[in-house]
């Protein structure tokens, strides 16, 4: 592998003007194992990516990812030799989760690619940093960290995009997208989460130019990546600027601007209600108010049986007399997102934490009642639960006596 050797040269102009806290990042639970075991300190390991940017921007830092000069195979070596937890989730493409103190960490060879299709790409292993940060889609997610003394690598200027709150491709942003469809969503998530100037143009300009090579992607990545951007804080001019640009059309072309006004109430709805936004709820607000449009979307998505059934019933729009016998009919879920959706925070607050109430009877207590064995029985529960979700889910005297009035009209 070799030692390390100085990066100086080849940093770029915004370089060394912010470091990380080493001490405080080391302090991350099981992280200074994996750091040891993977030659940090000989400059093998370095931090890389969005743990990177967020330390850096202030944000939190959820995952750190690492990227090495070792080997895959000499990575499982070295981490078993310290007695941590190496899993080969990736290892085709040179990742292996690392688990130290019940902490996983992503650590992956540095890589080149080779060839790439759109979908996927062949990579052979470099020792060179910057061809590793080079194939990477953005700027600000190309930064690496040294965990010894804290200093940032910066070879495309992404410090300065930090700073600027811009969201830029590294290199040709065609190209880019050549060697990765995702990346047309990716600009616009990451553009949604960091961007705070108008976008970059030539980035704009590649993402509609190539809007049409989403159709090669598997719907089940164009799902998750569709909702990682509606759940960021406030995505509505993001995907304003995507159907602007006729990003969504190839593969939603229901999505219009009607959808974002929807959007931009529905996110208001959140934050009056202090209720978590939710990117199968932001996702129904784009759609045309149809449960059945919903299904085939769904459908087309490839999203689960439980996200296609709350998609469709959201999407219906219907809220009945009050919140809670909507709660009672079509469940907490579907009935909060359907008050938000309608501009009714106050609704959906108090219906949060309310227990679904079960219907107080069953049918032996109303033969016993003398309701006649046979359909009537059924029937005389219909009618007693139609009537006690109207009265509110009433209790006590005031529910014997709306089950003694329903009885005696069977009798």
């Amino acid at each position: 592998m070799g030692g390390y050797r100085g990066d100086s040269g080849e940093l770029g102009t915004a370089a060394k003007v912010a470091k990380l806290n080493a001490d405080q990042w080391r302090r991350n639970r099981g992280l200074g194992a994996v750091l040891d075991a993977l030659g940090a300190g000989e400059g093998l390991t370095r931090y890389v990516g969005g743990a990177v940017r967020d330390d850096l921007l202030g944000l939190p830092v959820n995952d750190v990812d690492l990227a090495t000069r070792i080997r895959p195979e000499t990575v499982i070596e070295r981490l078993k030799a310290a007695k941590l937890k190496a899993i080969p989730t990736g290892i085709e493409h040179g990742t292996i989760t690392a688990v130290s103190d019940g902490q996983p960490f992503e650590v992956t060879t540095l890589r080149r690619d080779v060839s790439t299709d759109g979908r996927r790409a062949i990579v052979e292993y470099t020792d060179d940093w910057r061809e590793d940060a080079a194939r990477r889609d953005f700027t600000i997610n190309a930064l690496m960290g040294d965990p010894n003394s804290g200093e940032i690598f910066d070879y495309f200027d992404g410090l300065r995009d930090l700073a600027d709150r811009r969201v830029r491709f590294i290199g040709n942003p065609l190209q880019r997208i050549a060697e990765d469809h995702l990346r047309i969503l990716r600009f616009f998530r990451f553009q949604a989460r960091f961007g705070e100037r108008e976008p970059d143009p030539e980035a704009l300009a590649a993402c509609s130019a190539r809007a049409n090579d989403l159709m090669a992607l598997s719907r089940e990545r164009i799902a998750d990546e569709l909702l990682k951007l509606l759940a960021v804080g406030d995505p509505a001019s993001a995907v304003r600027l995507m159907i602007d640009h006729a990003i969504l059309k190839p593969v939603l072309p229901e999505v219009e601007h009607e959808g974002v006004q929807q959007l931009e109430q529905l996110i208001s709805a959140e934050r009056d209600a202090k209720i978590a936004s939710d990117p199968l709820r932001r996702l129904a607000a784009l759609l045309p108010a149809e449960a059945s449009v919903a299904e085939r979307i769904a459908v087309r998505l490839k999203l689960s049986n439980h996200a296609r059934k709350r998609l469709s019933c959201a999407a219906a729009r219907d809220l009945g007399s009050n919140p809670r016998a909507l709660a009672y009919r079509v469940g907490t879920d579907c009935a909060v997102d359907r008050l938000l959706l309608a501009g009714k925070p106050q609704g959906a607050t108090t219906i949060l934490n309310w227990p679904i109430p079960r219907l107080p009877i069953g049918g032996g207590a109303l033969i016993g009642l003398g309701v006649p064995q046979g359909p009537e029985v059924a029937h005389t529960l219909r009618r007693i639960e139609e009537r006690w979700v109207e009265a509110d889910f009433p209790t006590g005297e005031a529910f014997e006596r709306l089950v003694s009035e329903a009885a005696a009209a069977q009798r």
